[in-house]
């Protein structure tokens, strides 16, 4: 197959280096140095590994894991993903992405964890998840073309932009991967897509030819849709901040305003320029040079201590509500309390305006207008519909590791729940309520199908059937402590004053220490 990238050439002379390259560098760039190259010797195929040791603590994946140089390769494999035709469609439809960011990338790490970890009971389980999910995400985008993202072509590519991020990050950072530890990654990556169900084939069986698959996807089925350019021109430049921030809008604010445009700046740079060129995507002068800087930055922060750079510490730590308990606590309140003077100086000193609606303590009750946009809202696109509520049970879902009668209950409830809101507040007919028709009817929500969601939720919280939720369980549900405010005089939670303050939070739009950090926060 024809070399359809240009930055698949080698190249010589100042400013030559494109994304796939790296100083020094020449001939086929996805080789690495004394590498064969994955184009030579047709038809060669990746060594024999046995399926058992493709998973686990000694993959090439484990250790990219916790590289800080993967945080870019994730970003970068997203867009990959946003500008297929089929994922771009499902994200803008129904990904919660443009709201809640950070709820994504902690669910996200979460499911590669269990996938790529030692143990095969879990990741059959989150196998299943994952196609449960999937299979759920169907529809047709805003020019009737239908997306279904149990395409198994669809998946396939998924796949793909993560195994060619990982490689193109290693080989931008000045340490490009050498053929044996390249076969080694695309043979796990084909494990994880297998492990999903799907049948070989789908992904090129040799090195070799997914390069030619890659390039022909770059060059022919990418488009400039949607869903990319929302992250690249609006997610980046207006990322929601992350709990450990709520409260901070001028804090945030500054390092959001210095961050997003450089963020967006090397990631579209470290994009194949045959599809920069094709989707109009901007050059700025000195990208480059800044995108190989940030890789080689990445790089050299390897050398931090491990429990700095572990990648579920700093998005735990990312995560953690200023309200939460537990050991981390105090810590967190003398932390919050010095960035809130910091906070104050920057405002005196700098003109970085402040969030409109951030810059006062939060009240017991919000507005009507404010909870649809912060809890009802899911998908960020300025209407309620089931994408919205879906989002909610995929969250709860996910949160709780439910199997699949419980998942369905879930699920079902509130389907019910969003035929009620509709019927209820859906004045123009047009299959979703706007913010307008929710603020104009300003109903109390606490029908007979948020009672069964209420219910429902109750029950797949309860594990073990005791009628009482515990320590435990309530941990995994809020991921913070126990609420000490809704215990009973035994130390429990119960049915009762679960649905009660369920309902509270979803229809009198009281805010909640508990709920917040669930459904609402980022």
């Amino acid at each position: 197959m024809k070399d359809t990238d240009s930055s698949h050439s080698p190249r010589t002379g100042p400013g030559a280096a494109g994304p796939y390259d790296t100083p020094g560098a020449t001939g086929d760039p996805h080789e690495g140095p004394g590498a064969t190259g994955p184009h030579e010797g047709p038809g060669r195929e990746a060594p024999e590994t046995p399926t058992e040791s493709l998973f686990g603590p000694d993959s090439q994946f484990h250790r990219f894991f916790n590289d800080p140089r993967w945080a870019l390769a994730v970003v970068r494999a997203t867009v990959l993903e946003a500008a297929h035709p089929q994922i771009g469609a499902a994200l803008a439809d129904n990904s919660s992405f443009v709201v809640h960011p950070w709820r994504r990338l902690g669910n996200t790490l979460v499911s590669l964890q269990r996938m790529f970890g030692a143990d095969e009971h879990t990741r059959q389980r989150e196998a299943a998840r994952l196609n449960r999910l999937h299979t759920r995400l169907s529809g047709t985008d805003a020019r009737n073309r239908p997306y279904d993202a149990m395409d198994p072509e669809v998946r396939a590519w998924v796949v793909a932009t993560l195994f060619e991020s990982s490689v193109t990050m290693c080989r931008l950072s000045g340490q490009p991967l050498d053929q044996t530890t390249m076969e080694r990654l695309y043979a796990e990556f084909q494990g994880f897509l297998a492990a999903l169900g799907d049948e070989a084939g789908h992904l090129p069986p040799t090195l070799p030819e997914f390069w030619q698959y890659f390039d022909r996807m770059v060059a022919e089925e990418l488009q400039n849709t949607e869903a990319l350019r929302i992250i690249l021109f609006k997610l980046f430049e207006h990322l929601p901040a992350p709990p450990l921030f709520a409260g901070l809008p001028t804090v945030w604010a500054t390092g959001r305003a210095l961050a997003g445009p450089v963020i967006g700046t090397v990631t579209v740079a470290s994009l194949p320029e045959v599809f920069r060129r094709r989707a109009g995507l901007p050059e700025v002068p000195g990208a480059q040079t800044l995108m190989q800087g940030a890789y080689m930055a990445a790089r050299l922060a390897g050398a931090l201590p491990d429990n700095w750079i572990q990648t579920q510490n700093v998005v735990g730590l990312l995560q953690l509500s200023p309200d939460g308990e537990g050991p981390c606590a105090e810590a967190l309140s003398a932390v919050r309390a010095r960035m809130k003077r910091a906070g104050a100086f920057i405002r005196l000193s700098t003109p970085v305006p402040a969030p409109r609606d951030s810059t006062v303590a939060p009240e017991n009750r919000r507005s009507a207008r404010a909870f649809f946009a912060e809890v009802l809202d899911q998908t960020g696109d300025g209407y309620l519909d089931w994408p919205d509520l879906a989002a909610m049970a995929r969250e709860l879902c996910s949160r709780l590791d439910l199997d699949e009668p419980e998942e369905t209950r879930l699920y079902d409830a509130f389907a019910a729940w969003w035929r009620e809101l509709q019927s209820a507040l859906d004045s123009d007919g047009d299959g979703r309520v706007s913010e307008e028709e929710y603020a104009a009817a300003a109903p109390s929500l606490a029908g007979p199908a948020l009672i069964r969601v209420a219910e429902v939720l109750f029950a797949v919280t309860d594990a073990d059937g005791d009628q009482f939720i515990d320590a435990e369980e309530y941990r995994l549900l809020f991921r913070k402590g126990f609420g000490r405010t809704v215990l009973d005089g035994e130390g429990r939670y119960s049915r009762s004053a679960f649905v009660r303050d369920f309902l509270s939070f979803m229809s009198g739009r009281r805010r909640s220490a508990s709920y917040d950090p669930l459904l609402s926060d980022a």
